[in-house]
C-alpha cells in the first residue's frame, strides 16, 4: 500500500527494535547477584521488586506468542531455560529503563497522551476516535482508564529516551564502508563434519559413571507432584451467552445511536508517482516535472492503459505492481494535496500533475462510495452483541461477589455454586505445579490448588480472577506426591546420554587436533565436502558460532582453516578463496540495504552501552531459589 502518502510520518525503526532489545551481549548472569528472599520475588532492580506473578504472566504472554511459531512441536520448548531467561532479561531491562525514566522526571503531556490514544485504530469508528469504543475496550480488559493511561504514559516515556539515543547516534562514512565490506566479503568454504555417532564404538560407560551421574542429578529424575481437579468458571462471556436481547431493544439502541452507523464518503484511486523530494534542487524538480508531463501525455492519449503505464513508470513500489491501485480510503488517510485532488474529481476522471511532499502524482479516480447510513438489518447483529456484552458486564459485577462467597462458604463442594449460577463443572487432566492450559496457566490459581488445605482437605479454592472478568474456583480430586525414579528405571537413559556426551567430546577432540595440524601446514586425511560460497550478510542458515569461525580465520595465506562445535558434532572448514567486496560507482541492492541498516546497528550498540551503564546505578539481584522452585 502507498504508506508514505497515507502516513506522512517518520517511522522510527530504531525505537521498534530497541523496545524489545535483549541483553544479548552481556546476559543477566554477568551482573546479577544471586540472593535469597521472598519466594514471591524473582528479582530486584534497584530495590524495585519483580514478583513471581509478574514473571509468570510475562512468561505466559511470551509462550502465547511463540506457540504458533512452534507449530505443535515439543511444547516443553516453551518452558525451556532459554525462554525463561529471555523473559526475565526483558523484565529486568524494562525495570532498569523505568527507574531511569522516573529519576529523570520525564513525562508525557495530556495532549500527547490524547493524540497517541486517538491514533489507535481499534479505538476509532469511521476513521475517528470514538469515546464509546475507548470505554468498551478498556472495560473489556478489566482496567480503569487511569490504569490504562498510566501504562501508555510509562511506555511512551521509555520510548522518548530510546528515541533520543537512537536519533543522537552518529555514523562515520569510512566506518560504514568497512562494515558493509565485512558483511559482503565472500569466502569459498569446504566442510568436514566429525559426528559423535562415528565415535560411539570407542566409548564405554561404566556402572560407576551412571550411578555418579544419577546421584549428582537427583532432581532430573524426580517425578513432580501432580493432581487432578474439578473447577467452575464464571465469566462475563459466559453470562453474555446466557443473555437474550429483544428486537425492541435493538431498534431503540439503533435509533438513539444513529450517528454511529454513518459511513463517510470513500474514494478509490490509482496513481503514477514520479518521486521528488520536498527539498529537491531546481534541476531535479525540472527533470521530474518534464518526466511527469511526458507520462501524463501518454495517459491522456490512452486512458484505458493507466494500469499498464503505472507498472511501467510509477516509482511507488507499494502500488506500481498493482497498476497504481491504492484501494478504498476516506478523508484523512492521504496527505492533503493528494486528498484534495481525489475528492474534487469524478469517477473515471484523470488529474493534472499533483505535487506532494513525496513527488508528482498523476491520479485516476476509479470508484466513489457516497456517505450513507447503514440500515438496521445490516447492523442488527453488531447491536445485539454489544447489548449482550453490556448486560453481561453489569450482571457479572452483580454476581461476582456472590460467586466468591458461595465457593468459600460451602467449601466442601462446587455443586452449590454450579447450581446457583447455572455453570457446568469441568475436570482437568493430571497437572504439575508449573500449570496447564487455560485458567490453569494462572500462577495464583495453581498455588491455591497445591496448598496444604486444598490437597489434604479437598476444599474449594477461593474464587480467583485468572483473566479480566473471569473468576475460577477449583477443587482437588486426586493427588500424587513427588516421587524419585529408581536408578534402574532411568539407567538406559543415563547410559545413552553419557555415551553421546563422551562421543561428542571425542569428536571435538579429534576435529580440534586435525585443525591444529592443518593450521601448521601438515597433511591430514580429511574428506572435504563440495566447496560453496559464504557471505556474512546472507549466512542466515548458519549459526553465529560457525559464521564467526569462518570469518575470523586468518586468510592471509590460503587455504586457511577454522573449526567450531555444532549441534551435529564438530565441524572443520577449509577456506580456499576470499573475495573482498569492492563497491562500484553504484552499490548493489544488498549493499544499499546494509547501508540503510548501519545507523540502526550503531544505535543498537549505543543503546546496549547505555543500558550497561545503568548497572552501576541500579543493582540487579536475582532470587534464584524462587525462580528454580517454580520450574520443577
Amino acid at each position: 500500500m502507498f504508506d508514505s502518502v497515507r502516513g506522512n510520518k517518520k517511522v522510527v525503526q530504531i525505537i521498534l527494535a530497541l523496545i524489545i532489545l535483549p541483553f544479548a551481549f552481556w546476559g543477566v548472569e554477568s551482573y546479577i547477584r544471586n540472593v535469597g528472599g521472598s519466594s514471591d520475588t524473582v528479582a530486584s532492580v534497584g530495590g524495585s521488586k519483580i514478583s513471581l506473578a509478574e514473571f509468570q504472566q510475562a512468561l505466559r504472554e511470551q509462550q502465547d506468542r511463540l506457540r504458533p511459531v512452534l507449530g505443535g512441536r515439543d511444547p516443553a520448548m516453551l518452558n525451556s531455560p532459554d525462554v525463561r531467561r529471555a523473559v526475565l532479561d526483558n523484565l529486568v531491562q524494562r525495570r532498569l529503563l523505568g527507574l531511569y525514566v522516573a529519576k529523570a522526571n520525564l513525562s508525557i503531556s495530556d495532549e500527547q497522551l490524547a493524540n497517541i490514544i486517538a491514533a489507535v485504530p481499534q479505538l476509532q469508528e469511521n476513521g475517528k476516535f470514538s469515546p464509546q469504543r475507548y470505554e468498551a475496550v478498556i472495560a473489556a480488559q478489566g482496567m480503569s482508564k487511569a490504569a490504562f493511561e498510566s501504562g501508555i504514559r510509562h511506555d511512551m516515556t521509555i520510548q522518548q529516551v530510546m528515541a533520543a539515543i537512537g536519533n543522537g547516534s552518529l555514523t562515520d562514512k569510512a566506518a560504514e564502508d568497512r562494515w558493509v565490506a565485512m558483511q559482503l566479503e565472500e569466502r569459498e568454504v569446504s566442510e568436514a563434519l566429525f559426528k559423535p555417532d562415528d565415535y560411539l564404538s570407542r566409548v564405554k560407560v561404566t556402572p560407576e559413571a551412571i550411578k555418579a551421574y544419577y546421584d549428582s542429578n537427583q532432581k532430573k529424575f524426580e517425578l513432580p507432584e501432580q493432581l487432578r481437579a474439578e473447577y467452575l468458571v464464571l465469566s462475563r462471556d459466559r453470562l453474555s451467552e446466557q443473555t437474550t436481547v429483544s428486537d425492541d431493544d435493538i431498534k431503540s439502541w439503533y435509533a438513539s445511536h444513529a450517528d454511529r452507523y454513518k459511513q463517510a464518503e470513500e474514494r478509490r484511486a490509482s496513481h503514477i508517482l514520479i518521486a521528488l523530494a520536498a527539498k529537491a534542487s531546481p534541476e531535479q524538480t525540472k527533470a521530474a516535472e518534464a518526466k511527469a508531463a511526458e507520462v501524463l501525455a501518454k495517459v491522456r492519449k490512452a486512458p484505458g492503459e493507466f494500469a499498464r503505464l503505472a507498472k511501467e513508470y510509477s516509482q511507488d513500489p507499494g502500488s506500481a505492481e498493482k497498476g497504481g491501485d491504492l484501494d478504498w480510503f476516506g478523508r484523512g488517510a492521504m496527505v492533503k494535496p493528494f486528498e484534495d485532488a481525489v475528492f474534487g474529481m469524478k469517477e473515471g476522471q484523470i488529474s493534472d500533475v499533483v505535487r506532494s511532499d513525496f513527488g508528482l502524482h498523476i491520479i485516476k479516480v476509479t470508484g466513489v462510495r457516497p456517505e450513507r447510513v447503514r440500515p438496521l438489518d445490516e447492523v442488527k447483529g453488531e447491536i445485539a452483541a454489544e447489548l449482550r456484552a453490556q448486560t453481561a458486564a453489569k450482571k457479572y459485577a452483580e454476581v461476582a461477589e456472590s460467586f466468591s462467597n458461595t465457593v468459600y462458604e460451602q467449601a466442601d463442594s462446587l455443586k452449590p455454586a454450579a447450581d446457583k449460577f447455572k455453570l457446568a463443572t469441568q475436570q482437568t487432566d493430571w497437572m504439575t505445579r508449573s500449570g496447564g492450559r487455560g485458567p490453569f496457566a494462572n500462577a495464583k490459581l495453581m498455588a491455591a490448588l497445591f496448598s496444604d488445605d486444598a490437597i489434604k482437605n479437598k476444599r474449594n479454592t477461593e474464587a480467583i480472577e485468572v483473566a479480566p472478568n473471569v473468576l475460577v474456583s477449583a477443587r482437588v480430586l486426586d493427588y500424587k506426591p513427588a516421587t524419585q525414579q529408581p536408578l534402574e528405571t532411568v539407567r538406559p537413559t543415563i547410559e545413552k546420554f553419557l555415551a553421546h556426551q563422551q562421543a561428542a567430546d571425542l569428536a571435538a577432540k579429534d576435529g580440534a587436533g586435525k585443525l591444529d595440524r592443518l593450521s601448521r601446514g601438515e597433511k591430514v586425511g580429511v574428506t572435504w565436502g563440495k566447496p560453496h560460497v559464504v557471505a556474512k550478510a546472507v549466512a542466515r542458515d548458519l549459526s553465529p558460532e560457525v559464521v564467526g569461525a569462518i570469518f575470523t580465520a586468518d586468510a592471509a595465506r590460503l587455504p586457511a582453516y577454522a573449526g567450531a562445535s555444532v549441534p551435529e558434532g564438530y565441524q572443520l572448514f577449509r577456506i580456499s578463496l576470499v573475495k573482498p567486496y569492492v563497491p562500484g560507482a553504484t552499490d548493489n541492492p544488498l549493499a544499499k540495504a546494509l547501508r540503510g541498516q548501519y545507523a540502526r546497528v550503531v544505535a543498537e550498540e549505543e543503546m546496549q552501552a547505555w543500558v550497561t551503564s545503568l548497572r552501576g546505578k541500579y543493582v540487579v539481584q536475582i532470587n534464584q531459589g524462587a525462580l528454580e522452585s517454580k520450574e520443577r
